[in-house]
């Protein structure tokens, strides 16, 4: 983002981080954690009275695995049913994506859900069951949990369009996406 911070980036005057937390309280989510690095307070400042409660990662440099194990651990001491890891750089979930997914898993509780576009292409949100949080407590390096996820029967949730696989990185994909979609900053 070439110094901007991309979950800062208003979409109709909300900031983006925001936006993914209303959509996961809205959807169904009745806990929802925010992992955010020590001190930053730009990030904090957004979460006021949104009731999503900021995990501090101080190992934050090491990537994606930072903030899974962190959420992973949030979740079982919140004796949770599963975790749902909802990036919050994808503008286009909705409310009823984050509860078609929480459905789901009601149906099919040990499965691990993952949205998917339309198309099938595999994308976020991922709903993972309770039984492997000690495997997500044991991730590291930056590519998520995707080794994981390779030993897994995976089911994939069709959401509309390409919601699942909208994730906005730079300054430019920002600016297509505000374009193609109408919504201001």
């Amino acid at each position: 983002m070439r110094g901007g911070d991309k979950l800062l980036e208003a979409v109709d005057a909300v900031p983006q981080l925001r936006r993914a937390v209303e959509a996961a309280r809205l959807g169904g989510g009745r806990k929802v954690w925010v992992t955010v690095q020590p001190g930053d307070r730009d990030r904090r400042a957004v979460l006021l009275g949104t009731l999503a409660k900021p995990i501090e990662v101080p190992d934050w440099q090491e990537g994606m695995a930072a903030s899974l194990r962190a959420g992973a651990r949030a979740a079982g001491a919140q004796r949770a049913a599963a975790l749902m890891v909802l990036l919050p750089d994808m503008p286009e979930i909705a409310p009823a994506d984050i509860a078609q997914m929480i459905a789901a898993h009601a149906g099919e509780p040990g499965a691990v859900w993952r949205a998917a576009a339309e198309d099938g292409t595999p994308g976020h949100p991922v709903l993972i069951p309770a039984r492997l949080y000690p495997a997500l407590a044991e991730l590291t390096g930056d590519a998520g949990a995707r080794a994981l996820l390779a030993d897994e029967e995976v089911r994939l949730l069709p959401l509309e369009g390409q919601r699942a696989t909208t994730d906005l990185d730079t300054p430019e994909a920002w600016a297509d996406w505000r374009a193609r979609t109408g919504h201001p900053g």
